[in-house]
């Protein structure tokens, strides 16, 4: 017995279905990085901001910033971080490379001369997202900024790669470039921290070239 084709209008549904999903996902992670910026702007103020505060300067309800994070102490983490890592920005804003290679030494010596200076930070931060309560569907405990840094660093090859192609690897970039690879090589592998640099790029590049070449394979198929 032959299965049935699904219809023009079931495989219009399905296609609606996945964009609204993909768009809610989008916008979880907007008003995520909302509630952090807008705690770190009060932060920066020399403030101390109750939830109120943050949700008034966020433009959202109480009860959003708790559904984003459970507890106030999560969120003045997220934020303090998120200060720190202003040098980042700023150093990525002075690029003008094209070349994904160059982009991704560029974050990689950036976040690697914050994260030396404010380890002990980055073990708590850790420690809270590993004993926070489960996040939303599909919305992520943390990282936003990191995804952003990454999808930054390959930006110019988003062109040139399938959606698919280019969400792996940011996914298999950010498995090594970020705290929880820092602590893993300053603690287990007991590496000074010129040694975790090094290591993180050589495997971010790695992982860069491995993707390259898997699509100019899939190019000559």
């Amino acid at each position: 017995m032959k299965s049935r084709r699904p219809g023009v209008k079931e495989v219009g549904a399905l296609m609606t279905s996945t964009a609204e999903s993909k768009g809610r996902v989008a916008q979880r992670r907007r008003t995520r990085r909302a509630i952090v910026d807008a705690t770190m702007s009060l932060l920066a103020k020399g403030l101390d901001p109750s939830i109120n505060d943050i949700a008034a300067a966020a433009d959202v309800s109480r009860r959003t910033v708790y559904v984003h994070f459970p507890t106030l102490d999560q969120l003045m983490l997220d934020a303090t971080v998120g200060l720190m890592n202003v040098d980042v920005d700023a150093t990525l804003e002075q690029v003008t490379s094209d070349d994904a290679h160059e982009r991704l030494r560029v974050l990689v010596d950036a976040l690697h001369r914050t994260m030396e200076e404010s380890l002990p930070l980055g073990r708590r931060l850790i420690r809270l997202t590993v004993t926070a309560p489960p996040p939303a569907d599909d919305q992520p405990r943390r990282g936003h900024r990191r995804i952003g840094w990454i999808e930054w660093a390959v930006g110019p090859l988003r062109e040139t790669m399938t959606p698919r192609q280019f969400d792996d690897l940011v996914s298999t970039l950010a498995v090594v470039i970020g705290w929880e690879s820092f602590i893993v090589l300053s603690d287990v592998r007991a590496l000074r921290p010129a040694a975790v640099r090094d290591v993180t790029l050589r495997s971010a590049l790695a992982l860069l070239d491995a993707a390259l070449a898997s699509d100019r394979g899939a190019d000559r198929g």
